[in-house]
């Protein structure tokens, strides 16, 4: 089976510099590479038939898909993993985030490892369905309380006035809350939901959740109240060490400076910068390894250092879903991607509401060929991992032009859109551009780093 540990961002629309809201997840596995596609589904490619290649399950899907993105595995014999996407209607859709639980759920709600559903199927079964975000969460709760899912999992919607967290509960049982306008998350590999009002009108629940916690004697706090992570989660070193730390980073860099520590298990869910977020900090954040604190790897002498970054050589792709208010419908969704380890990448800002992807991104393979942006960009990091000083300050010139080339052509492609009688074929264009200049930008900074680890060569008199 399948794990992608991750890291999921979520900025409510009143906390981001633009009014957008943003549903963030960098996508990792182990240290062999899963090499990764940028796909544009179309409503006619989407299977009317559906059955998963992790489970015996199966289901006939709804005959009235729309288009969307989605960043599915180039090898789809395990299964597709979409990862994430923005459909036709504007709603972004991430999945997923694999979360802890505990022995107390899982003896009453064991997971459904013959015929549930997970990480492999979950954009495809919910994204081309729905108009929403709160949709979404419907939608994917309701299959999970029919089928069950093998594993523990969050994920995350987005539309032009809404975003919201879900987690797994067990097998059958989930719980989700909508991030406050004014408000971000930030949320490791653990169960990170905190305080839960069944009765709020800012949280979804399947029917049986609080009965289950109220009949099981599962609430340890003595008010009442329900803190889910501290029911339904883990508290254990592991925690402390891998998942933790990534949390406190973020958090102390959008002001958040008081007295928690890396480790701290009690660290808030819902959190409030000083100061409002630009996708340029949100992917500054998500490329973060600890730089200047002493847990910074790059600043070990031996090893990688006692805590888990966000950051790792383990990233695969990184997708910042921005659905934008106050622009036409068609130039909405933008579905920010970058390929590889994230200190060494750059993030490209396209169009959702296309016919097809750029592609370079979208015809990775399983065999290494650097005219692909996957493979291209962890040659990057190849080299630019051995020779980190030398190489920050070329990596941060290439990202800074990337994305200031990208946002030009999306400036101009925002006011034309509405002269074009054909948008998504128009903006299809703009985006083949875009991954143009991305992927020039990308073999010449590779050009760079090859001329610096040659300067530095043992092998020289």
């Amino acid at each position: 089976m399948k794990r992608h540990s991750c890291t999921t961002l979520l900025v409510g629309r009143r906390a981001t510099i633009d009014g957008s809201t943003v549903v963030c997840r960098e996508e990792d596995y182990g240290n062999a590479f899963d090499p990764q596609r940028f796909m544009f589904i179309q409503a006619a490619a989407q299977p009317r038939h559906y059955e998963s290649k992790t489970t015996t399950f199966k289901l006939e899907l709804p005959d009235n898909p729309v288009g969307y993105t989605s960043t599915p595995d180039a090898d789809d014999s395990a299964g597709i993993f979409a990862a994430g996407g923005i459909n036709q209607h504007n709603v972004a859709m991430t999945g997923t985030e694999t979360i802890t639980t505990n022995s107390r759920i899982l003896g009453l709600d064991p997971f459904n490892t013959e015929s549930g559903i997970g990480e492999e199927d979950f954009v495809t079964l919910v994204l081309p369905y729905i108009k929403t975000a709160r949709e979404g969460v419907l939608r994917l709760g309701k299959l999970l309380e029919k089928y069950g899912t093998y594993e523990a999992n969050a994920i995350s919607f987005g539309d032009h006035n809404e975003v919201w967290y879900m987690e797994t509960i067990g097998g059958h049982h989930w719980a989700a809350i909508r991030i406050p306008d004014d408000a971000y998350v930030i949320a490791p590999n653990r169960f990170n939901i905190t305080t839960f009002d069944f009765d709020s009108p800012m949280t979804l629940s399947d029917p049986g959740l609080q009965d289950l916690i109220d009949n099981h004697q599962l609430n340890p706090a003595l008010d009442g109240s329900y803190n889910l992570r501290t029911i339904c989660g883990s508290q254990t070193v592991t925690d402390t060490r891998y998942n933790n730390p990534r949390a406190w980073y973020v958090q102390q860099q959008l002001g958040g400076r008081g007295t928690h520590r890396p480790t701290d298990q009690d660290l808030p869910f819902i959190c409030h910068a000083d100061h409002k977020l630009t996708i340029e900090e949100i992917k500054d954040l998500m490329s973060s390894h600890f730089q200047n604190t002493p847990y910074d790897p790059y600043e070990q002498t031996t090893g990688h250092g006692p805590y888990r970054s966000i950051a790792l050589n383990r990233n695969l792709e990184l997708h910042i879903l921005q659905i934008r208010n106050g622009v036409a419908p068609a130039v909405a969704g933008i579905h920010w991607l970058a390929f590889g380890p994230n200190a060494f990448n750059a993030v490209v800002p396209f169009y959702a509401n296309v016919i097809d992807t750029p592609t370079q991104y979208r015809d990775t393979t399983t065999q290494y060929s650097t005219k692909q942006m996957y493979w291209l960009s962890h040659t990057i990091a190849a080299i630019g991992d051995q020779y980190y000083q030398l190489a920050r300050p070329k990596v941060e010139n290439y990202e800074q032009q990337v994305v200031a080339d990208s946002r030009h052509l999306q400036t101009i492609a925002d006011q034309k859109v509405n002269q074009q009688t054909t948008p998504a074929s128009y903006l299809t264009k703009v985006n083949q551009q875009m991954a143009d200049k991305a992927y020039q930008g990308a073999v010449d900074l590779l050009g760079d780093l090859v001329k610096i680890a040659f300067e530095h060569a043992k092998l020289q008199f």
